[in-house]
This record gives C-alpha cells, structure tokens and sequence, in this order.
C-alpha cells in the first residue's frame, strides 16, 4: 500500500492494488453486506444502518468495538460513475446521522482500475485544513485503514476460491 500525506494540499494519498476483478472490488466498497465484513479495523466490526449507493444518497454505518463502543460514520455520495470511480464526503455522526461539527470532515474520491487479474484502487482524501488532516493522523487512520485493507483481501480471497 502506497500511504502519502501532501500537508500542502491537505489530503492523504493511497494507492492499493487487490488481486481480484473489478466487479469483485466496486462491489466490496458499494454494497453494505460486503462493507460490513472488511471495513473497521479488527477487533472492531462495521454495521450499516441503512445504504443508498446513489448520487444524494448515503451510507449509515456503526464501528462497534469489542466492549460494544460505538462511533457512527456517515458517507454522502456526490459522484458515481459505476466500475470506475465515485467521491463522498465523509463526516463522523451520530446514530441518526447528524454531523458532529468537533471533528473532522473529509472529501475523497475511489477511483478504480483493472490491470490483467488484479484492480488498483486509488483513494485521495482531502480535508478543510491541515488541522484536520493531522487529527485524523493521530487518530489512527494510517493503522486503521492498513487493517481494513487487510480484510478486504480476505473476503477477496474468500469470494474467488
């Protein structure tokens, strides 16, 4: 996994490569029953409240760690431009899906590619400022996110065995 932080311009880089068709990987990041089993970090789990995967729509969902803690996330969907890319802002929230305006909001645009057997996802995350690039830092996105990359490649696995 290629991991870039561009403090300039606010974002965060990320570049993986999955061995695994196209269909296989657009599916894994829109559609909540594939999402809920790779997403949160282990020990952690994700668990979609409710997903409308088109343009205005948006993406409801709980982290629930092993204590039963929950944080809730919200993804609104902007763009989709099916088997190649989509972008959504993302907001940390409340179970009814009300923004917590304390912590950071983040824009980002997946874009897919498939080369032969394998498919390049590219994720460029941007946020307001670099205050809030690094809160996310020091939350832990770069460990988290490694983690759940990781359990894609898994359920990967799994759907092509």
């Amino acid at each position: 996994m290629n991991f870039t932080v561009d403090k300039e311009n606010n974002k965060l880089l990320v570049e993986r490569e999955f061995a695994a068709p196209l269909t296989n990987v657009w599916a894994a990041f829109t559609q909540a029953e594939l999402l809920d089993q790779w997403w949160a970090p282990k020990p952690w789990q994700a668990r979609t409240k409710t997903m409308d995967f088109r343009e205005g729509g948006y993406w409801l969902y709980a982290m629930q760690g092993p204590e039963g803690e929950e944080h809730w996330g919200r993804m609104d969907y902007k763009t989709i431009n099916p088997q190649n890319n989509f972008s959504a802002v993302d907001s940390f929230v409340d179970s009814e899906g009300t923004i917590n305006p304390e912590l950071p909001r983040a824009t980002f645009k997946n874009a897919f590619r498939e080369t032969g057997e394998t498919t390049t996802v590219t994720m460029e995350t941007t946020y307001e400022k670099l205050e809030d690039l690094e809160t996310v830092i020091k939350m832990g996105m770069k460990e988290g996110l490694t983690m759940a990359l990781e359990n894609l490649d898994g359920l990967l696995e799994k759907q092509l065995a």
